[in-house]
Protein backbone atom coordinates (compact mmCIF):
# COMPACT_ATOMS: atom_id res chain seq x y z
CA UNK A 1 0.00 0.00 0.00
CA UNK A 2 1.21 3.64 -1.01
CA UNK A 3 2.65 5.73 2.43
CA UNK A 4 0.66 8.65 1.13
CA UNK A 5 -3.11 8.37 -0.09
CA UNK A 6 -5.37 11.23 -1.23
CA UNK A 7 -8.76 10.01 -1.93
CA UNK A 8 -10.96 12.83 -3.79
CA UNK A 9 -9.35 15.56 -1.57
CA UNK A 10 -11.01 19.31 -2.32
CA UNK A 11 -11.09 22.54 -1.41
CA UNK A 12 -13.68 25.18 -2.16
CA UNK A 13 -13.65 29.01 -0.33
CA UNK A 14 -16.88 30.08 -0.95
CA UNK A 15 -18.32 29.49 -4.59
CA UNK A 16 -14.50 29.59 -5.48
CA UNK A 17 -12.97 25.90 -6.23
CA UNK A 18 -9.30 26.28 -4.99
CA UNK A 19 -8.97 22.58 -5.45
CA UNK A 20 -10.99 19.99 -7.24
CA UNK A 21 -11.33 16.75 -5.80
CA UNK A 22 -8.03 15.32 -6.10
CA UNK A 23 -6.81 11.65 -5.52
CA UNK A 24 -3.09 10.68 -5.46
CA UNK A 25 -0.93 8.00 -3.91
CA UNK A 26 2.89 8.50 -3.14
CA UNK A 27 5.00 5.52 -2.69
CA UNK A 28 7.19 5.01 0.43
CA UNK A 29 10.84 7.10 -0.35
CA UNK A 30 9.38 8.58 -3.73
CA UNK A 31 9.87 12.18 -3.99
CA UNK A 32 6.90 13.60 -6.12
CA UNK A 33 6.86 17.43 -7.42
CA UNK A 34 3.56 19.10 -7.84
CA UNK A 35 4.31 21.41 -10.72
CA UNK A 36 2.51 24.42 -11.67
CA UNK A 37 1.59 28.25 -12.54
CA UNK A 38 0.65 30.38 -9.49
CA UNK A 39 -2.66 30.05 -8.76
CA UNK A 40 -2.83 26.00 -10.06
CA UNK A 41 -4.20 24.60 -6.36
CA UNK A 42 -0.28 22.91 -5.63
CA UNK A 43 -0.15 24.93 -2.35
CA UNK A 44 -3.64 24.98 -1.17
CA UNK A 45 -2.93 21.19 -1.64
CA UNK A 46 0.41 20.73 0.56
CA UNK A 47 -1.35 23.43 3.11
CA UNK A 48 -4.44 20.54 3.57
CA UNK A 49 -1.46 17.54 3.90
CA UNK A 50 -0.29 20.10 6.50
CA UNK A 51 -3.00 20.35 8.19
CA UNK A 52 -3.17 24.44 8.06
CA UNK A 53 -5.87 24.03 5.94
CA UNK A 54 -9.27 22.45 6.10
CA UNK A 55 -10.16 20.18 3.73
CA UNK A 56 -13.79 20.69 1.93
CA UNK A 57 -13.93 16.77 0.94
CA UNK A 58 -12.18 14.07 0.95
CA UNK A 59 -9.88 11.59 2.51
CA UNK A 60 -5.92 11.85 3.58
CA UNK A 61 -4.05 8.65 4.36
CA UNK A 62 -0.70 8.20 5.94
CA UNK A 63 1.01 4.94 6.49
CA UNK A 64 -2.66 3.31 7.04
CA UNK A 65 -4.31 5.85 9.30
CA UNK A 66 -6.82 8.79 8.12
CA UNK A 67 -5.02 12.33 9.28
CA UNK A 68 -7.46 14.46 7.65
CA UNK A 69 -8.90 15.36 11.44
CA UNK A 70 -5.76 15.48 13.11
CA UNK A 71 -3.89 18.90 13.81
CA UNK A 72 -0.35 19.14 12.35
CA UNK A 73 1.69 18.47 15.08
CA UNK A 74 -0.42 15.01 14.98
CA UNK A 75 0.08 14.20 11.33
CA UNK A 76 3.78 13.15 11.40
CA UNK A 77 4.58 15.60 8.44
CA UNK A 78 7.26 18.26 8.25
CA UNK A 79 6.90 21.46 5.92
CA UNK A 80 9.96 23.18 4.81
CA UNK A 81 8.21 26.96 3.97
CA UNK A 82 9.67 29.02 1.10
CA UNK A 83 10.46 31.99 3.55
CA UNK A 84 12.72 29.32 5.47
CA UNK A 85 10.54 30.51 9.11
CA UNK A 86 13.48 30.08 11.56
CA UNK A 87 13.01 31.46 15.04
CA UNK A 88 15.14 34.55 14.99
CA UNK A 89 16.67 34.91 17.95
CA UNK A 90 17.58 31.49 18.31
CA UNK A 91 20.76 29.72 17.18
CA UNK A 92 21.05 26.94 14.56
CA UNK A 93 21.01 24.11 17.22
CA UNK A 94 18.11 25.56 18.89
CA UNK A 95 16.07 26.09 16.19
CA UNK A 96 16.37 22.53 15.31
CA UNK A 97 16.15 21.15 18.41
CA UNK A 98 12.93 22.78 19.18
CA UNK A 99 10.08 20.73 17.75
CA UNK A 100 11.97 17.61 19.44
CA UNK A 101 11.78 19.64 22.97
CA UNK A 102 7.97 20.01 22.32
CA UNK A 103 7.72 16.74 21.88
CA UNK A 104 9.72 15.49 24.59
CA UNK A 105 12.11 13.17 22.91
CA UNK A 106 14.75 12.18 25.27
CA UNK A 107 17.87 14.43 25.46
CA UNK A 108 19.87 11.49 24.07
CA UNK A 109 18.21 10.93 21.26
CA UNK A 110 17.64 14.70 20.56
CA UNK A 111 21.72 15.21 20.01
CA UNK A 112 21.83 12.30 17.77
CA UNK A 113 19.20 13.24 15.31
CA UNK A 114 20.99 16.50 16.00
CA UNK A 115 24.77 15.12 15.23
CA UNK A 116 23.12 13.22 12.10
CA UNK A 117 21.05 16.26 10.47
CA UNK A 118 23.83 18.69 10.86
CA UNK A 119 26.40 16.38 9.15
CA UNK A 120 24.28 15.99 6.34
CA UNK A 121 23.28 19.19 5.63
CA UNK A 122 27.16 20.54 6.49
CA UNK A 123 25.93 22.85 9.24
CA UNK A 124 28.25 21.45 11.82
CA UNK A 125 30.37 24.63 12.03
CA UNK A 126 27.51 26.86 12.11
CA UNK A 127 25.97 25.34 15.00
CA UNK A 128 26.19 28.33 17.43
CA UNK A 129 25.44 31.27 14.90
CA UNK A 130 21.61 32.95 14.99
CA UNK A 131 20.25 33.12 11.40
CA UNK A 132 20.66 36.53 10.68
CA UNK A 133 24.76 35.72 10.42
CA UNK A 134 23.75 33.17 7.53
CA UNK A 135 23.60 33.12 3.86
CA UNK A 136 20.30 32.76 2.13
CA UNK A 137 21.62 28.92 1.19
CA UNK A 138 22.56 28.12 4.97
CA UNK A 139 19.30 28.93 6.09
CA UNK A 140 17.49 26.78 3.96
CA UNK A 141 19.83 24.26 4.73
CA UNK A 142 19.07 24.55 8.52
CA UNK A 143 15.01 24.88 7.70
CA UNK A 144 15.70 21.25 5.92
CA UNK A 145 17.89 20.32 9.13
CA UNK A 146 14.89 21.22 11.34
CA UNK A 147 12.39 18.91 8.79
CA UNK A 148 14.88 16.10 8.91
CA UNK A 149 15.43 15.92 12.60
CA UNK A 150 11.53 15.21 13.01
CA UNK A 151 12.36 11.80 10.88
CA UNK A 152 8.84 12.78 9.25
CA UNK A 153 6.83 9.96 7.22
CA UNK A 154 6.27 12.93 5.41
CA UNK A 155 8.30 16.13 4.17
CA UNK A 156 6.24 18.46 2.08
CA UNK A 157 8.74 21.06 0.42
CA UNK A 158 6.83 24.40 -0.28
CA UNK A 159 9.16 26.14 -2.91
CA UNK A 160 12.32 25.83 -0.89
CA UNK A 161 14.65 27.49 -3.40
CA UNK A 162 12.64 30.38 -4.75
CA UNK A 163 14.13 33.11 -2.82
CA UNK A 164 17.83 31.83 -4.03
CA UNK A 165 19.79 33.04 -7.14
CA UNK A 166 19.58 30.88 -9.85
CA UNK A 167 23.71 29.73 -9.61
CA UNK A 168 22.98 28.64 -5.49
CA UNK A 169 18.89 27.19 -6.32
CA UNK A 170 21.03 24.76 -9.17
CA UNK A 171 23.81 24.08 -6.41
CA UNK A 172 20.99 23.34 -3.66
CA UNK A 173 18.47 21.21 -5.90
CA UNK A 174 21.64 18.57 -5.79
CA UNK A 175 21.78 18.85 -2.41
CA UNK A 176 18.15 18.58 -1.43
CA UNK A 177 17.73 15.01 -3.99
CA UNK A 178 20.75 13.83 -2.01
CA UNK A 179 19.56 14.58 1.34
CA UNK A 180 16.04 13.05 0.35
CA UNK A 181 18.39 9.93 -0.58
CA UNK A 182 19.98 9.78 2.69
CA UNK A 183 17.13 9.97 4.76
CA UNK A 184 14.98 7.76 2.97
CA UNK A 185 12.16 9.97 3.35
CA UNK A 186 8.80 10.49 0.82
CA UNK A 187 8.71 14.28 -0.01
CA UNK A 188 6.21 15.90 -1.84
CA UNK A 189 8.15 19.16 -3.57
CA UNK A 190 5.69 22.29 -5.01
CA UNK A 191 7.76 24.52 -7.12
CA UNK A 192 6.34 26.85 -10.55
CA UNK A 193 9.66 25.98 -11.91
CA UNK A 194 10.02 23.43 -14.44
CA UNK A 195 13.84 22.89 -14.22
CA UNK A 196 13.55 22.01 -10.48
CA UNK A 197 10.92 19.79 -11.07
CA UNK A 198 12.46 17.87 -14.23
CA UNK A 199 15.60 17.42 -12.29
CA UNK A 200 15.10 16.60 -9.00
CA UNK A 201 11.65 14.28 -9.60
CA UNK A 202 10.66 10.72 -8.88
CA UNK A 203 7.63 11.23 -10.86
CA UNK A 204 5.75 14.99 -12.07
CA UNK A 205 2.14 15.68 -10.84
CA UNK A 206 1.28 18.67 -13.73
CA UNK A 207 -1.66 20.81 -11.68
CA UNK A 208 -3.59 23.85 -13.37
CA UNK A 209 -6.90 25.55 -12.89
CA UNK A 210 -7.42 23.60 -9.01
CA UNK A 211 -6.92 19.86 -10.53
CA UNK A 212 -4.34 17.47 -11.42
CA UNK A 213 -3.68 17.85 -15.63
CA UNK A 214 -1.10 14.61 -15.83
CA UNK A 215 0.99 12.73 -13.76
CA UNK A 216 4.23 10.88 -14.93
CA UNK A 217 8.03 10.52 -14.74
CA UNK A 218 10.00 13.47 -16.15
CA UNK A 219 10.69 11.47 -18.88
CA UNK A 220 7.51 10.49 -20.25
CA UNK A 221 5.44 13.86 -19.43
CA UNK A 222 8.49 15.58 -21.18
CA UNK A 223 8.84 12.94 -24.60
CA UNK A 224 4.92 11.87 -24.63
CA UNK A 225 2.97 14.77 -22.65
CA UNK A 226 -0.71 13.26 -23.52
CA UNK A 227 -2.28 16.85 -22.71
CA UNK A 228 -1.93 20.27 -24.29
CA UNK A 229 -1.45 22.38 -21.22
CA UNK A 230 1.57 19.27 -20.13
CA UNK A 231 3.06 19.30 -23.11
CA UNK A 232 3.52 23.44 -23.12
CA UNK A 233 4.31 24.22 -19.30
CA UNK A 234 6.82 21.44 -19.85
CA UNK A 235 9.67 22.89 -21.56
CA UNK A 236 9.24 24.72 -24.97
CA UNK A 237 7.19 23.03 -27.33
CA UNK A 238 5.73 23.15 -31.05
CA UNK A 239 2.12 22.73 -31.55
CA UNK A 240 1.05 21.66 -34.61
CA UNK A 241 -2.25 21.14 -36.05
CA UNK A 242 -2.27 17.34 -38.23
CA UNK A 243 -4.33 14.84 -40.35
CA UNK A 244 -3.72 11.50 -38.47
CA UNK A 245 -4.45 7.94 -39.56
CA UNK A 246 -2.70 4.72 -40.06
CA UNK A 247 -0.49 5.11 -36.82
CA UNK A 248 0.76 8.75 -39.01
CA UNK A 249 0.02 12.25 -39.39
CA UNK A 250 0.66 14.45 -41.90
CA UNK A 251 2.76 18.31 -40.68
CA UNK A 252 1.42 21.05 -42.41
CA UNK A 253 4.55 21.18 -44.56
CA UNK A 254 3.98 17.57 -45.99
CA UNK A 255 6.12 16.02 -44.03
CA UNK A 256 4.60 12.39 -42.52
CA UNK A 257 5.83 11.48 -39.03
CA UNK A 258 4.85 7.97 -37.18
CA UNK A 259 2.56 7.88 -34.42
CA UNK A 260 1.96 5.39 -31.52
CA UNK A 261 -1.60 6.12 -31.28
CA UNK A 262 -3.62 4.60 -34.30
CA UNK A 263 -6.36 8.15 -34.13
CA UNK A 264 -7.80 9.26 -37.12
CA UNK A 265 -8.47 12.49 -38.49
CA UNK A 266 -7.39 15.78 -37.24
CA UNK A 267 -5.62 15.88 -33.87
CA UNK A 268 -3.22 18.32 -32.77
CA UNK A 269 0.86 17.05 -32.12
CA UNK A 270 4.14 17.90 -30.04
CA UNK A 271 7.41 18.97 -31.74
CA UNK A 272 10.13 19.16 -29.37
CA UNK A 273 12.70 22.16 -30.60
CA UNK A 274 15.78 19.46 -29.86
CA UNK A 275 14.12 17.13 -32.50
CA UNK A 276 13.77 19.22 -35.41
CA UNK A 277 16.90 19.23 -37.86
CA UNK A 278 17.51 22.40 -39.54
CA UNK A 279 19.63 21.83 -42.92
CA UNK A 280 21.29 24.91 -44.97
CA UNK A 281 19.20 24.48 -47.97
CA UNK A 282 18.54 26.97 -50.71
CA UNK A 283 15.34 25.06 -51.71
CA UNK A 284 14.23 24.31 -48.27
CA UNK A 285 10.85 25.32 -47.52
CA UNK A 286 11.81 27.04 -43.93
CA UNK A 287 13.66 30.45 -43.37
CA UNK A 288 15.13 31.42 -40.22
CA UNK A 289 13.62 34.55 -38.72
CA UNK A 290 15.45 34.71 -35.42
CA UNK A 291 19.23 33.75 -33.48
CA UNK A 292 19.67 33.25 -29.72
CA UNK A 293 22.83 31.69 -28.72
CA UNK A 294 23.14 30.43 -25.47
CA UNK A 295 25.80 28.96 -25.28
CA UNK A 296 25.47 24.79 -25.07
CA UNK A 297 22.77 25.71 -27.42
CA UNK A 298 21.60 27.87 -30.13
CA UNK A 299 17.29 28.46 -30.16
CA UNK A 300 16.14 29.32 -34.00
CA UNK A 301 12.65 30.58 -34.49
CA UNK A 302 12.07 28.95 -38.01
CA UNK A 303 9.16 30.36 -40.71
CA UNK A 304 7.43 27.17 -42.53
CA UNK A 305 3.67 26.90 -43.93
CA UNK A 306 2.51 30.06 -41.83
CA UNK A 307 3.94 28.69 -38.82
CA UNK A 308 7.20 29.92 -36.60
CA UNK A 309 8.37 26.76 -35.02
CA UNK A 310 10.91 27.32 -32.66
CA UNK A 311 14.03 24.66 -33.15
CA UNK A 312 17.36 24.17 -31.15
CA UNK A 313 20.74 23.11 -32.23
CA UNK A 314 23.90 22.50 -30.26
CA UNK A 315 25.72 25.85 -29.67
CA UNK A 316 29.00 24.21 -31.28
CA UNK A 317 27.62 24.03 -34.53
CA UNK A 318 27.94 27.12 -36.80
CA UNK A 319 25.27 29.71 -36.60
CA UNK A 320 22.65 29.95 -39.11
CA UNK A 321 21.64 33.67 -39.72
CA UNK A 322 18.49 35.01 -40.37
CA UNK A 323 17.18 34.86 -43.58
CA UNK A 324 18.96 31.61 -44.81
CA UNK A 325 16.83 28.98 -45.96
CA UNK A 326 16.59 25.36 -44.45
CA UNK A 327 15.26 22.17 -44.80
CA UNK A 328 13.26 21.13 -41.54
CA UNK A 329 12.73 17.39 -40.79
CA UNK A 330 11.54 15.75 -37.48
CA UNK A 331 14.13 13.15 -35.75
CA UNK A 332 12.74 12.41 -32.39
CA UNK A 333 9.36 11.08 -31.12
CA UNK A 334 5.93 13.58 -31.46
CA UNK A 335 3.19 13.39 -29.16
CA UNK A 336 -0.77 12.80 -30.60
CA UNK A 337 -1.94 15.56 -27.84
CA UNK A 338 -5.81 15.24 -26.12
CA UNK A 339 -7.00 18.43 -26.31
CA UNK A 340 -6.87 21.35 -28.99
CA UNK A 341 -5.82 24.51 -28.34
CA UNK A 342 -5.86 27.80 -30.50
CA UNK A 343 -3.17 27.24 -32.80
CA UNK A 344 -1.07 30.47 -33.30
CA UNK A 345 0.54 30.65 -37.02
CA UNK A 346 2.95 33.26 -38.25
CA UNK A 347 1.76 37.12 -38.70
Amino acid sequence: MAELQLHSVGKRFGDTVALRPTSLEVEKGEFVTVLGPSGCGKSTLLRILMGITEASSGEIVLNGRRIEALPPDKRDIAMVFQSYALFPHMSVRKNLAFGLEMRKVPKDEQRRRLDHALQICNLAAYVDRMPRQLSGGQQQRVALARAIVMQPSLMLLDEPLSNLDAKLRDSLRHDLVALHRQTGSTSLYVTHDQAEAMAMSDRIVVMNGGEVVEIGTPVSLYRNPRHVFTASFLGQTNLMPVEAGNRQARLPWGDVVPLESNHRGAAVVSLRPENLALTPDAAGHGEITAVSFMGAQANYVVRIADFNLKASRSGGEALLEIGARVAVSVTGPVSLLAETPALGRAA
